[in-house]
């Protein structure tokens, strides 16, 4: 190859919602429900309401890094950029665990269900099967993936619809039994604490991760800083809708609704709005969703990884290479397969907690952006700006920071420790980046981040 390598541009603003959606797998909500649902104390309707919120900030903050830095690299090119390096390596090397283990989380997934309709076949065979799939689909190029994205995403649109739609009219032909149609309940139960409610919001923020994952997308995006702004707030926008609406309507045709074990909650809430019928599209809906998932994030993963490969964080003769004809990063993608075989070894609970504290800490990070890049570089400060570059991205980051504190003590604890070894990596690299530069004859590196050509 001749040249710095560079990504094929050729997505549209659909194309790229699309992809955010299925990244973010609106299906989401019933893999989720039973924990959910226990987190906040039954306050769904109330948690997904606060955890739009605090994803609301956020999303105003990166749509604003977007359009300052309209390239691949998320909230890591956004913290090194506008804050310092060093800043940018923690949240980057945060938000590297949250990629990695995102693919993982749907090939997990896939294999669980798929072995649960073929309990003839193994497992093992559905996650190794899946993660070849993905690893082929993307190697062919971010076009079929945009395909493919958009229709997982308008079949999982309509499976919630007809949900919707059931509920609804048992709620008007009073099928369930409940007094009202509309009603505050959802949103504020005497009976529980507001504690409760910010929990389980912690915990379902999870469910809107995909809003930021496009912006890895910035350099495969046709007119980046228009389009994918308006990406994220339609992505976010279209989630919560969803989210909110699906756990109002439960909570009031249901208010009494028990289960016994979290994980299959879903299915038996499934089964009880729409019988046997709904229950096995909600299977095969699932399966679909977590399918395509796999497809949206080993994308996000490949290009992360191929912009910290650019900017030498990773070994930058790996992982810039690009396929001569599809212009996809090959080797980074097939990196990414080798890694999601963990999903042989490693249980959905672990990869979740993981997820979740790199998405968290990512995003504290990406609203304090905002601050250093507008309201302190470019001295952005009158009332208007001093609003949207200082109060409004500094609310999003106490928030988005609170929340993190709301995670278990072991989800931290496992984080943090990531943390540290990432910050053993970096002071490795820099002292050899040291010890080269004392060689005769040597160049030096371009800083601190700067690694030799080939490793």
């Amino acid at each position: 190859m001749n040249g710095k390598p560079t990504l094929a541009k050729s997505l549209k603003l659909h194309q790229v919602v699309f992809m955010g959606l299925a990244w973010m797998t609106p299906m989401i909500f019933f893999t989720v429900y039973g924990v959910a649902y226990q987190a906040a104390h039954g306050m769904l309707a109330a948690a997904y309401v606060t955890a739009f919120v605090a994803i609301f900030f956020t999303a105003y903050s990166y749509s604003r890094m977007v359009k300052a830095y309209p390239i691949s690299g998320s909230a890591y090119t956004y913290t090194k950029k506008s804050i310092h390096p060093h800043a940018g390596f923690l949240v980057g090397w945060a938000l590297l665990m949250d990629y990695i283990f995102s693919p993982i989380i749907a090939i997990l997934t896939f294999g669980i269900f798929m072995h649960t309709e073929f309990p003839s076949i193994p497992t093992a065979v559905w996650i190794i099967l899946m993660n070849v799939v993905l690893v082929l689909v993307n190697i062919i190029g971010i076009k079929s993936v945009a395909r493919i994205s958009g229709i997982s995403v308008m079949v999982q649109i309509g499976f919630i619809l007809v949900f919707c739609v059931l509920i609804g009219k048992d709620l008007l032909t009073g099928g369930t039994g409940s007094p009202a149609v509309f009603s505050l309940a959802p949103f504020f139960g005497p009976e529980v604490s507001f504690g409760a409610v910010f929990s389980g919001a912690a915990l379902i923020c999870f469910c809107f991760l995909g809003f930021d994952a496009v912006t890895t997308m910035s350099e495969e995006t046709i007119d980046a800083k228009k389009t994918v702004p308006k990406a994220i707030f339609l992505i976010v926008l279209i989630a919560a809708s969803m989210y909110i609406a699906i756990s109002y309507l439960s909570e009031i045709a249901y208010p009494h609704f028990t289960f016994a074990n979290p994980d299959n909650a879903a299915y038996h809430l499934v089964k009880l709005v729409g019988g046997n019928l709904l229950s096995a599209f909600f299977i095969t809906v699932l399966i679909v969703a977590t399918f395509t998932q796999g497809v949206s994030s080993v994308t996000s993963v490949s290009r992360f990884m191929y912009a910290l490969g650019r900017e030498s964080i990773l070994p930058k003769k790996w992982f810039t290479s690009l396929h001569p004809k599809y212009q996809t990063p090959v080797t980074t993608i097939l990196v990414v397969g080798v890694i999601s075989m963990a999903a042989l070894f490693i249980n959905l609970d672990s990869a979740v907690m993981f997820v979740s504290f790199g998405a968290l800490t990512a995003f504290t990070f990406v609203n304090l952006s905002v601050i250093f890049h507008y309201y302190i570089k470019l001295k952005k400060r009158s009332p208007k700006e001093t609003f949207l570059y200082l109060i409004f991205p500094l609310t999003g980051a106490g928030f988005i920071g609170w929340l993190l504190t709301l995670l278990n003590p072991f989800t931290l604890g496992v984080g943090m420790a990531w943390v540290i070894l990432g910050f053993i990596y970096l002071f490795a690299k820099n002292e050899w980046s040291k010890a080269k530069k004392g060689q005769p004859g040597s160049s030096k590196n371009e800083g601190a981040f700067a690694a030799r050509k080939s490793m």
